[in-house]
Formats: C-alpha cells, structure tokens, sequence
C-alpha cells in the first residue's frame, strides 16, 4: 500500500508494502527504501529496531524481542506497531512531526471496508489531517506510464510481497480486477514447506528467500542450476545440508505461481472486447518485486499468449507513480469521498500518459 503526506513542506509518497516500504519526496525522488520490518519488546511493547536494522534480527531474536512484519497479505495485521513503523519511515525524512498532513493511501483493490479504516486509523494517529484512498493498479499504472487517460485498454499486473493485483484501466479508471492474496512471501513459504515435507529439512525465511533469488524459476532453464541449502534435521534436531536443484523449487513453487497466473487468465476472461483488443496489440505491463522472479515475463507470455513487458523500475513503481499522482490530489479526494468508482482527469500531458 502507498501513501502521500504532504502539509507544511515538501509532499511525499509512502509505498507502506508487506516486504518493503518506500518513501518518495516531491522534488527528490526515492529517498528511503526498507524492509517492513520492526523488533518490538514483547513485554513492554518498546521498540528496538525497524527496517533494515529489524530485518536482520529475524529468526536471531532472544525470546523477549520479536521481529515482526506488522502487515500480512498488503493490509495492516498490527494496527499499533504499523503505527510506530509509519511514524519511523516519515521522520526519516521530515524530522519535525506533521500536525496538519493529508494523505492519500493506495492500497489493494480487493481491500474491506475494515481494513480500509484500518489503514485510515494509522495514517490518522501518525499525525494525518486527510486521508484518501487510491487502488494500488491505478498507482503502478501511473509508475509503469501507463497512457492510463486515454479511451484504451491498458492491463497492468502488481505481483508484491503479500498481494497480486491484476487490472484492466481505461479513462483514468479501474473497468476490470482482481487482486488475489498471494505475492513473493508465498513462494518462500512453498520452499520452507517443500524441503520440510520431502526432506525433513527446516529452513528460516531468509533461507529460503535466498533460494528463490538464487535458483528459483518460473521456466525450465537449461542449464538447472543447483544450490546448498542448510537447515535443520528435523528427525534428528541436528544440523544438515542438502544440495538443491532449480527443477525442484520450480516445482514447490507451482502453486503459488499457478493461482496468480490464473487470476491474469480470469481477468482477460471479464474484459470486455474493444479492451481486450487494445490488450492483444499492446500486451502486459508487469510490476512488483515478485515478477522478478526468473522466467516469470515468459511464463505469463506462453500462457496467455500476449505480448508482456516489464516495467523499468518494478520494486519503485507503485511509490513513484503515488508521487506523481500528488498533482491529481483534488481527484483523488473524489475518488476517495465517492460511493462508486469515478474516472480520474489525468492530465494528457503528465509523464504517466505516454503512448505505447
């Protein structure tokens, strides 16, 4: 999810993900990007680290410190440590706390009404004086520049942390979506669950992150390349290592993979044909950490059979085109305040209305 605080000084966007947040400031870009991540004291509640810092205490933790990621599939799991996180990532770059913010929170398409005010009640308590909600499609489409505005068909497709939000946008609004709750912390869990189940090997999440990075496919790659991977013996509690081969976390990572490809299919399926074809002649945008992925572009591309394409920028690109959405905050307050879904007037001209 992505924020913007602006009020008293330079404005900036807060892509608040489950694996990452990002800060963009008006004027200067990218300024902080950390792991969502905070070691709090579970007895007094105090907090010891975040970010960066948080992220190396995970799985290294004495009993009484837990380092914990305070959202789970995009939306808030833990509405008070989301808030100290929040206040953290704002005063990294504004020491002063902001009395009068409004903020514009963009968050996944599939969200309740509960975690909407879920959301809304943390930007308020780290000092909000607005909050708006903008769909997270609509953000990455402005990041990817996306010609979003135009009377076309444009798909985009945010595979993140917790969530993967696919939609169809013309005229500035969302026409068809579907955001599934399933992103790159999936495909970690479906290693740590494979290796446990077929070799009665325990792993931690970082163990098993370094796997996917280092020989984790969507594709048969030739050559398979292989890694050692090192855990826990779960029969006789000892150390043990294993020699892993790609063949094998591709296979552990099917599932996942196979319900976010579905959801893509799914969407097609709903959009209708004058989009359809705009979608057929200019293809598939792809953002987010997860499309990072080895051979997830040529996957997505063999099973639908369109023209996919990877934005220059995926793990910025929800903060950026929140940062560039700044100029449109009248629309977006409509967009907010509005029972159904209204068109946003993007500008023509703004940087995130370029032609394909």
């Amino acid at each position: 999810m992505a924020l913007l605080i602006g009020g008293g000084g330079n404005d900036i966007a807060i892509d608040l993900g489950t694996a990452n947040t990002l800060v963009y400031e008006r004027g200067r870009g990218i300024v902080v990007s950390e792991p969502s991540v905070v070691a709090i004291d579970s007895q007094t509640g105090a907090v010891h680290a975040v970010g960066d810092a948080a992220r190396r205490m995970i799985g290294r933790t004495p009993a009484t410190i837990s380092a914990i990621r305070p959202l789970r599939h995009g939306v808030i799991a833990d509405l008070e440590v989301t808030e100290q996180m929040l206040r953290y990532f704002i005063r990294r770059v504004h020491a002063r706390r902001f009395a009068r913010s409004r903020v514009v929170m963009c968050a996944p398409s599939g969200i309740t009404d509960v975690e909407k005010r879920a959301v809304e009640e943390a930007c308020l308590a780290a000092g909000a004086r607005q909050v708006h909600l903008i769909e997270e499609p609509i953000a990455a489409a402005i990041g990817a520049e996306l010609p979003i505005a135009d009377p076309s068909g444009s798909m985009i497709v945010d595979v993140g942390g917790g969530t993967s939000e696919v939609a169809v946008i013309s005229l500035g609004g969302i026409v068809v979506s579907q955001s599934v709750r399933i992103g790159g912390y999936d495909f970690d869990e479906a290693i740590a669950t494979h290796l446990k189940r077929e070799h009665t090997l325990a792993i931690g999440e970082q163990t098993a992150e370094n796997l996917k990075v280092d020989i984790g496919s969507a594709v048969r790659m030739d050559p398979e390349p292989e890694a050692e991977v090192r855990g826990r013996d779960l029969l006789t509690g000892l150390p043990k290592t294993l020699l892993l081969s790609s063949d094998e976390v591709r296979r552990a990572c099917a599932e996942p993979l196979g319900a976010i490809v579905g959801a893509v299919k799914d969407t097609l399926e709903r959009t209708p044909p004058e989009l359809a074809a705009d979608i057929a002649d200019r293809g598939i945008m792809l953002a987010g950490g997860g499309v990072l992925l080895r051979g997830f572009q040529e996957l997505l591309r063999q099973e639908t059979q369109l023209p996919v394409e990877l934005t220059p920028s995926p793990l910025t690109c929800v903060a950026v085109g929140a940062g560039h959405s700044l100029e449109e905050f009248d629309a977006l307050a409509r967009l907010s305040n509005g029972r159904t879904r209204p068109r946003l007037a993007f500008s023509r001209g703004a940087s995130f209305s370029r032609r394909r």
